[in-house]
């Protein structure tokens, strides 16, 4: 799953993006369209149950899942129609699975806003539209297509052309596709298209080194706002975490200390891009290794041993579960077994976030 760094030039993108990625990278110039290709980098999950599921089963190496994050060069007005490269930088959102919208709520004139003053709505009006007009064109050229070939009796042109009249009249009300509930055969008659407001959205708030909780009026807007949608925001201060990314470990806990921090702002970040994209992790455990795996939310047991192997999910027998909570309160797998705690599930069993797994295959 890829989720993509997106927002109007000089809101810290390229920043937010070396910090996740640990780049070494020099900071990217001050000007527009500094990033004309999408960088691209994987950022582990920080995911703390690692560490307490190794205090009882000790394994060589820990592995925690990790997401796959694109750092999408800067939109500005009129990208829909074709200004600052706009269509090549649209068509690299459309690749990715969700949106990762950083804001830019820090004053700074040594940083030049594209539109000459900081305003985060502003921004997110901006970059909201212009995806919408791309999704709205998109749409209106599939159409009489779709409909060509509906009247010659094909079904599955016909719930097309139904599903994209469904997002016309949505869109041409002003409203973002995330927001129109389709049902599961409208879904698939449109995934091909990659529509941009469809994807689900995280906000980003950039703040100043004073703000570090994002408690100013710049950035209480922008949560005002993501709450009328319902979508999360993450204050984080780009330039600092950047500073903290470069630091080796024992100098990086000093710095958190010295700012008032637990832990860098980017761990949520992660975090909740992870909730975003509909994923949760399962855990497998042995001497050899105690690993994150990740899944969608929903996820048979079957499907989740696939992600380990494509055999795994062929051959799936059953799979033995047990939790978190059971291994701190019996201490090890054999007590647990003793206790009559490990689960035996089948096909039909949903998996949890957090479950810890044996997957039993032919």
């Amino acid at each position: 799953m890829r989720a993509g760094i997106v927002g109007l030039p000089n809101v810290g993108k390229s920043t937010l993006f070396n910090a996740l990625t640990c780049s070494k990278s020099a900071q990217s110039a001050n000007y527009p369209f500094c990033t004309i290709e999408p960088n691209e980098g994987v950022v582990s999950i920080p995911d703390e149950r690692l560490g307490r599921i190794s205090k009882y089963i000790p394994p060589q190496k820990l592995i925690p899942t990790a997401l796959r994050l694109v750092d999408i060069a800067g939109i500005v007005k009129g990208a829909s129609e074709g200004e600052g490269l706009g269509n090549k930088f649209l068509s690299h959102i459309r690749e990715v699975d969700a949106i990762l919208q950083v804001v830019r709520c820090f004053e700074d004139p040594d940083v030049v806003h594209v539109s000459g003053v900081v305003d985060p709505l502003s921004d997110i009006e901006t970059i909201e539209i212009e995806l919408m007009l791309a999704d709205l064109q998109g749409l209106e050229t599939a159409l009489p297509k779709s409909e060509r070939a509906a009247k010659s009796g094909d079904k599955e042109a016909k719930l097309r052309a139904d599903a994209i009249r469904h997002c016309l009249d949505h869109l041409k009300a002003d409203q973002p596709l995330r927001t129109l509930k389709l049902d599961e055969a409208e879904e698939k008659a449109i995934s091909s298209f990659g529509l941009l407001t469809a994807k689900p959205i995280l906000y980003i708030a950039n703040v100043d080194e004073n703000d570090l909780a994002g408690e100013g009026p710049l950035v209480q807007k922008v949560r005002q706002f993501a709450a009328k949608v319902g979508a999360q925001v993450v204050p984080v201060c780009a330039k600092l975490e950047a500073e903290i990314a470069e630091l080796d470990e024992a100098d990086r806990a000093e710095m958190l200390s010295s700012t008032g921090l637990e832990a860098p702002a980017l761990t949520m970040v992660a975090r909740q891009a992870y909730k975003v994209l509909g994923l949760q992790s399962y855990f497998t455990a042995g001497e050899k290794e105690v690993r994150a795996w990740t899944i969608p939310v929903g996820a048979t047991a079957p499907q989740a041993a696939g992600v380990i192997h494509t055999d795994f999910e062929k051959g799936f027998i059953r799979v033995e579960v047990y939790t978190l909570a059971d291994l701190e309160t019996y201490k090890s797998e054999k007590e647990i077994r003793a206790a009559g705690k490990l689960r035996v599930e089948g096909k039909s069993y949903i998996m949890q976030d957090g479950d810890i797994c044996h997957f039993l295959f032919n």
